[in-house]
């Protein structure tokens, strides 16, 4: 079954290209092709999970795996 953040991409990839379509035939040129903010969302679920890692100090969060410190006070993150 196809998830809804993938259901939600490809409404909006056939959406665009019909208002683009639309507007290139109305206007008669192709400046008006818009510019497709979904497609990146197409593959994001084939990579691993992420792990959050919190700062038991301040609560600061992240999922970058570069960061073992705290950017604010220098604790080790958790």
């Amino acid at each position: 079954m196809v998830r809804s953040r993938t259901l939600t991409a490809l409404l909006g990839l056939v959406g665009s290209l019909l208002i683009s379509a639309l507007l290139w035939w109305y206007f008669d040129s192709f400046v008006f092709f818009l510019f497709l903010p979904f497609v990146p969302f197409l593959f994001r679920g084939t990579t691993a999970a992420r792990t959050t890692r919190r700062c038991p100090t301040c609560g600061f969060r992240t999922e970058d795996e570069n960061y073992e410190y705290c950017p604010r006070d220098g604790t080790r993150l958790e």
